[in-house]
């Protein structure tokens, strides 16, 4: 976003009380005569993010608008908070998450009817989106790991909040974690939901309820995620993998049963189905109440199809343990997770090889002061030698023949000037040698040897008589 969507941030941020949570909440790590607030800083440093940066010493971008984003601390001092910060991470992520989860509830109460969390029911759940994305690392950081895309940098697994008619996200938790951190990793999904749902206004207990629904591709669909949900009595909609032997019971669904899939707008989709496989196979070590639903498709022009495609369609599954509903609701309403790529890829793409400073130019309209101070000299009526008029186009008068030569007169310089040539003697022994022909070394004629303790270079050794 551009430096005008900066002061909405920070505006957002004073109205919601996030900047004073946070100033609360790091004041121990603030040391008795500094001079800048750690809470601050930290949130100069989100607000740099969000405006490209990519490293600490891209907060200079707030630091030239002093009008508008008032003291910002110089890159030393911010270093040295974050070093400091980072000695107690736990802690401080604890103190941080507890100052977002404050303003959070502060903006949806005063969102009113528009609150992610207004008019949800077991029908109408408030959706949070699990997913795990790859960030690339251009240098060796702390935690940076190999990817399995052959990759280099970081895997972070986050969640976000899902409302709206027009699919807005509001991500409430992110996990920093190394790029050859497992796609699948239960213990992982489970500390991200944990983390998320303590980020909601109504603070519930272990038992959320079916009030919330959970949603996560492939990667979250292992037994230890999917009984976590089940215990902590939440309604989960997650990816199924098929297998050969859970694919080939796909054949055993009667015609009848298959139902048209829809569309993104809620209408029926042409060439999709959807269909139940949960008596088919077998679900044995899942939570009870668990049902699996198929959906089959004609792929699209050119695509190739799988091993666990059957009968030229493409198959794909879903678990989820709500009872009501239409099966194409259910498997739209699985689909709507894909919304949740599109926020990966604002979070990761927001920043380009480019530094901010070269993307970003200064504002100064955002600052008064600034713009009278430097920009006045343009707005003078003399300040320095005006530039000469030009003659209207059709009225100038040509050039002088001296105006127009700029090198001296002499002899005209050949254009295609002859290469010279090298001629090789390739007849005569001596082509090699610049005077006449040396004698050759013979027994007769033994080689000239240094006196003792002068050398004059390496000697030829004595070749043998002919």
């Amino acid at each position: 976003m551009s430096q005008a969507g900066a002061v909405t941030l920070l505006r957002t941020a004073e109205t919601t009380g996030l900047t004073a949570a946070l100033s609360a909440a790091l004041l121990p790590w603030r040391k008795p005569l500094a001079m800048h607030d750690p809470g601050k800083i930290v949130l100069d440093l989100a607000v740099a993010v969000a405006l490209g940066g990519d490293c600490l010493s891209d907060i200079g971008l707030l630091r030239a608008e002093l009008g508008v984003f008032g003291q910002v601390a110089s890159d030393p001092t911010v270093s040295r908070l974050l070093s400091m910060l980072a000695g107690d991470a736990g802690k401080v992520v604890t103190a941080i998450r507890a100052a977002r989860a404050a303003a959070r509830a502060v903006a949806w109460d005063r969102a009113g009817d528009r609150a992610p969390d207004h008019g949800v029911d077991t029908g109408d759940p408030l959706v949070i989106d699990l997913d795990a994305t790859l960030v690339t690392a251009h240098s060796d950081k702390e935690r940076a790991a190999p990817n399995f895309k052959q990759g280099y940098g970081f895997h972070p697994l986050g969640a976000w909040a899902d409302h709206g008619t027009e699919g807005t996200g509001e991500p409430l938790v992110m996990m920093l974690r190394p790029g050859n951190a497992g796609s699948n990793t239960a213990a992982d999904h489970q500390q991200v939901l944990a983390a998320a749902l303590a980020q909601l206004p109504s603070q519930p207990g272990y038992r959320v309820g079916r009030k919330v629904l959970v949603r996560t591709d492939s990667g979250g669909g292992t037994h230890e995620f999917v009984r976590y949900c089940h215990n902590r009595r939440l309604q989960y909609s997650v990816g199924f993998t098929l297998t050969t032997i859970t694919a080939a019971a796909v054949d055993r669904i009667p015609q009848h049963v298959w139902t048209p899939a829809y569309n993104a707008g809620g209408t029926v989709r042409d060439g999709a189905w959807v269909a139940e496989l949960t008596g088919l196979i077998d679900l044995t070590g899942w939570p009870p109440g668990m049902r699996v639903i198929v959906r089959a498709e004609r792929p699209h022009p050119g695509a190739q199809l799988r091993f666990t495609d059957r009968n030229g369609l493409r198959l794909t599954a879903f678990a989820t343990n709500t009872t009501r509903g239409q099966l194409p609701d259910l498997e739209l309403r699985h689909r709507r997770r894909a919304r949740c790529e599109d926020r990966d890829s604002c979070c990761e793409g927001h920043r380009t090889a480019e530094s901010a400073a070269t993307r970003f130019r200064r504002q100064p309209d955002l600052d008064r002061d600034h713009l009278l101070r430097h920009r006045t000299h343009r707005l003078a009526a003399n300040v320095g030698p005006a530039r000469p008029a030009r003659a209207p186009l059709g009225t100038q008068t040509a050039a002088s023949a001296a105006v127009l030569r700029r090198r001296p007169t002499g002899p005209p310089r050949p254009t295609n000037p002859t290469p010279l040539r090298r001629a090789l003697a390739l007849d005569r022994p001596d082509h090699h040698r610049a005077g006449p022909p040396a004698p050759r070394l013979t027994s007769n004629n033994p080689p000239l040897r240094p006196a003792k303790g002068h050398s004059s270079g390496p000697v030829e050794p004595r070749q043998p008589a002919r």
